[in-house]
């Protein structure tokens, strides 16, 4: 068992994550001292896989641009996709008063995917291609945020809906697409390695995209209007999406001309 690629990785994971939450109070001695921490323990992982008789991860499998493109896309796709909720539940809970009930309601709509997923995306798959569908659901979870940004003191449910339905089917259609592309054209023997590198990445974008929602909230609200804070925040969800489609993007094919 690779017991020191295993300490060595999760310990860069959490200080890497520690050093992006540490940015709103710790100033940039604390952060940019976690962060380097965490860099040279990955450094240190690294190292340890190229020699390891039976490493954690086989580094060789990174040469698969698909699987690469995936991963990256995955962790910001999830990164934006928890930082979002994660400054939603604040704006409608601490700043409207909302219930807990009241806010998993009106959060409810983002369950569309359960129905979509197997209904909807196989199809548009089968026509248009994964690439294609991650890239459609990528973009579609940008607009999602980006119609947020207008939130105000007593903006009515009705107006919030449009994000929570269409950031529904931007996980229908980015999320399945994605666990296959990653598994695609890797070894047999390797579709284990291959589907736990995904989700990682979807956890470890998870934490770093609370991270950073946490520290653009807490930076902005001390200094100003929590409402100010909660759209600065959207910046966190709204760029990574953005850069989740770009990473996509670069995947598709070019026609010929």
């Amino acid at each position: 068992m690779d017991v020191m690629g295993a300490v060595t990785i999760t310990g860069a994971i959490m200080l890497l994550v520690l050093g992006v939450e540490r940015a709103s109070h710790m100033g940039a001695g604390g952060t940019v001292g976690t962060l380097t921490a965490g860099l040279a323990l990955v450094a240190v992982f690294l190292v340890t896989e190229r020699r390891s008789a039976a490493p954690l991860v086989r580094l060789g499998i990174f040469r698969s641009a698909p699987l690469v493109r995936a991963n990256l896309a995955g962790l910001l796709f999830s990164g934006a996709f928890f930082g979002f909720q994660f400054i939603a539940v604040l704006y409608l809970q601490e700043l409207r008063g909302w219930t807990s009930l009241q806010t998993s309601l009106a959060m409810l709509a983002i369950g569309a995917d359960a129905v979509l997923a197997p209904t909807l995306t196989p199809r548009l798959v089968d026509r248009f291609g994964n690439p294609k569908v991650i890239l459609a659901g990528l973009l579609l979870a940008v607009l999602s945020y980006v119609l947020f940004l207008p939130i105000g003191t007593d903006t009515v449910y009705l107006a919030m809906f449009p994000t929570m339905i269409i950031l529904g089917l931007a996980f229908a259609l980015a999320y399945g697409p994605l666990t296959i592309v990653a598994t695609d054209g890797v070894d047999e023997s390797e579709q284990g390695l291959a589907g736990g590198l995904l989700y990682t990445s979807f956890q470890f974008g998870a934490a770093l995209g609370l991270a950073a929602s946490t520290a653009v909230i807490v930076a902005v609200a001390d200094a100003g209007d929590p409402l100010d804070a909660y759209r600065a925040a959207l910046a966190v969800p709204i760029v990574a999406a953005a850069l989740a489609a770009a990473v996509s993007a670069s995947g598709l094919r070019k026609r010929p001309a």
